[in-house]
């Protein structure tokens, strides 16, 4: 779900808060389709009625609520804040339109600070010809914001994350480019870590958003021509780094396949970047997986050594994500991915560690073969001012 610690200007309504559960309950416990438009067109309203009055709050408590008694009526209240925060129907000049709000994510990684930020006009006019051309349908309008969102720079509640689709409707129907504002928090640096474009696409009410949904459309051939095409016009925006254009979608699905597919991502730059820096194969290191536990599991955390050395060089922390627990076999993930890049020496530790991090810089410790939390350590010669401290 969309990260939540805006503070509502209204304050809390139970009364709102009771409907909601009541409304997501009933969707969750329904039947048939017929049964789903009538809960679906109910909970909706008053989602909307919530979110133009800004009672975040009262949203964020119903799904408080759920998240400990529901998981099917939590699923049906956030489905339903998502769409409604980022797709609308509008009608103007007597016509009416479908919007979606999609994210464009890239995985990247880079020894020096990857880029984030405002994105050139050039780029900006690349950018939607190649979105038109591979990922959209053949009738659509896109308006795109003019700037390139890290993690940390991303909207921060359901009413700022409506604000901006809002914004980008406007200029859909006007220059085809919103000017991002000016304001949003510094980026943290890491060595790994995925940048997001965001736009909005607008098609004739019931017409297909995507090229994939038309006739002669191909999604395998829509993402080939994306990052063939769309990652020369984005190469610009990355200068130094590597990175992987992946398949442009609806906002809030697009940015949790991003979170998922950015862990084994990580993985491999890290390890690329050892490689490189250090000058050694993959052969020499070793990876050391362990289990953090707060009131629950909450990550793993894998930890790179130099063969026969008791020094963590660097770190990748895999969050567990939605529908994850201690009962999902994300070792099995994790060490496959080590082994198709070239790690031989795997030690997983069965025992829980602590969610323990750097007292002086808040970076998350790593486990070792004997089972201590050690910070990352690169040898004094290959350190350097620009290299973050450890992966996202």
């Amino acid at each position: 779900m969309i990260k939540r610690n805006r503070p509502s200007r209204r304050g809390r309504s139970p009364a709102d808060e009771v409907d909601l559960i009541r409304l997501s309950e009933g969707m969750a416990s329904s039947t048939s389709r017929l049964e789903d438009q009538f809960w679906q067109t109910r909970l909706s309203t008053l989602v909307e009625r919530l979110l133009k009055d800004k009672e975040e709050d009262t949203l964020n408590g119903a799904l408080d609520q759920l998240s400990e008694n529901d998981v099917e009526a939590y699923n049906a209240l956030a489905d339903t804040i998502e769409s409604v925060c980022e797709s609308t129907t509008i009608t103007l000049d007597g016509d009416t339109y479908d919007v979606l709000m999609f994210s464009a994510p890239l995985l990247t990684w880079s020894r020096w600070q990857i880029a984030s930020g405002n994105i050139p006009a050039e780029t900006l006019r690349n950018l939607r010809t190649q979105l038109g051309a591979h990922v959209f349908a053949r009738n659509a309008r896109i308006g795109i914001g003019d700037f390139l969102y890290s993690p940390d720079q991303l909207p921060r509640g359901f009413v700022p994350t409506l604000e901006l689709l809002q914004s980008l409707t406007q200029a859909a129907f006007s220059s085809g480019v919103f000017a991002v504002p000016a304001g949003l928090p510094e980026t943290r640096p890491f060595l790994s870590d995925t940048r997001y474009v965001i736009g909005v696409v607008v098609v004739p009410q019931g017409g297909a958003l995507f090229r994939w949904q038309e006739e002669d459309g191909d999604s395998d051939e829509s993402i080939d021509q994306w990052q063939r095409q769309g990652g020369a016009a984005l190469t610009p925006l990355l200068p130094g780094a590597a990175f992987e254009a992946l398949l442009p979608g609806a906002y809030h699905t697009t940015w949790r396949e991003a979170d998922r597919a950015s862990r084994a991502y990580s993985l491999r730059a890290t390890v690329a970047f050892l490689m490189l820096t250090l000058n050694l194969g993959a052969r020499e290191l070793q990876a050391v997986i362990g289990p953090f536990q707060g009131k629950r599991l909450e990550e793993y955390r894998v930890g790179f050594l130099r063969r026969g050395e008791d020094k963590v060089l660097h770190g990748v922390v895999w969050p567990l994500l939605d529908g994850e627990d201690e009962h999902t076999d994300c070792v099995a993930e994790i060490e496959a991915v080590l082994k198709e890049i070239g790690i031989v020496d795997i030690m997983v530790h069965e025992h829980d560690f602590p969610l323990d991090y750097c007292d002086d810089c808040g970076s998350p410790l790593y486990p070792t073969p004997e089972g201590e939390l050690l910070h990352t350590e690169m040898p004094e010669e290959v350190e350097t001012v620009d290299t973050p401290r450890h992966l996202h």
